[in-house]
């Protein structure tokens, strides 16, 4: 077996173990921020929550740049820069790094929903798109 395949599978079996301590460590993060019961019920309705931006006099979501189906491409809003897939089912490096995490909830949030979000709303989002198949 040459070092290429070594790696391969390396990479295939530990990616779930650092996947699983960056959503962990995210979790326990916003529980200690009063949050509890997690919902990917709930998670799924704030992904496709519709807001108005007074910005640019437009609804937004969620899923207006990172789409309805996780496990596809998403795309920028203003320069069209394509996205990974948000599933970790399509895209292993997704929700392996807290501070990743915790940038672009601050970003987005913030941009789609004018405020930054709850430590309920982040570990419902975070259920929901660790659990997307």
């Amino acid at each position: 077996m040459n070092i290429k395949n070594l790696i391969l599978i390396a990479s295939l079996v530990l990616s779930p173990t650092i996947f699983a301590a960056g959503s962990a460590s995210a979790f326990d993060k916003y529980k200690s921020g009063g949050a509890a019961n997690f919902s990917a019920s709930n998670g799924e309705k704030l992904w496709q929550r519709q807001v108005h931006s007074a910005k640019d006099n437009k609804m937004r979501s969620c899923s207006s740049c990172h789409t309805d189906n996780l496990t596809q491409m998403g795309k920028h809003h203003r320069t069209g820069k394509p996205i990974k897939p948000m599933a970790p089912s399509a895209n292993s490096a997704r929700f392996t790094k807290v501070k990743k995490i915790e940038k672009w909830f601050k970003r987005n949030c913030k941009w789609t929903w004018g405020r930054e979000c709850t430590a309920q709303e982040k570990g419902d989002i975070l259920t929901y798109l660790i659990n997307y198949k």
